[in-house]
């Protein structure tokens, strides 16, 4: 099955790409080819119900295939349901929010 999954490449609309929150070390996961590679988001709590979206990384061989847009998703969603406010200190999720302009997300993030 290994074989399949490789391959079949990761993409933006790929079914394949599920993203993992561990709360515990504040981060988004997308585990890329099996558990080897993995995509992350890093945040933290800077105040009780404040958050700053520090960081995104995906592997240079990952890169250009819209799995980043997943863990930005994933994170203000994760701001917008647990009624958090942000500060985006990541270039990306900058660049996310201003390409998907959702009114729910403008009202959690401090300008």
């Amino acid at each position: 099955m290994a074989q399949a999954a490789q391959a079949n490449p990761l993409d933006a609309s790929s079914s394949q790409i599920h993203v993992e929150h561990d709360k515990k070390r504040r981060q988004f996961v997308i585990r890329l080819n099996g558990s080897h590679d993995r995509a992350v988001l890093l945040y933290e709590y800077v105040g009780k119900k404040t958050v700053d979206l520090q960081h995104t990384e995906v592997p240079d061989a990952y890169r250009g295939r819209g799995i980043a847009k997943h863990l930005a998703k994933a994170a203000m969603d994760f701001v917008v349901e647990e009624d958090l406010k942000a500060h985006l200190t990541c270039w990306y999720i900058q660049k996310y929010v201003k390409e998907n302009p959702q009114p729910q997300y403008f009202e959690h993030i401090y300008q």
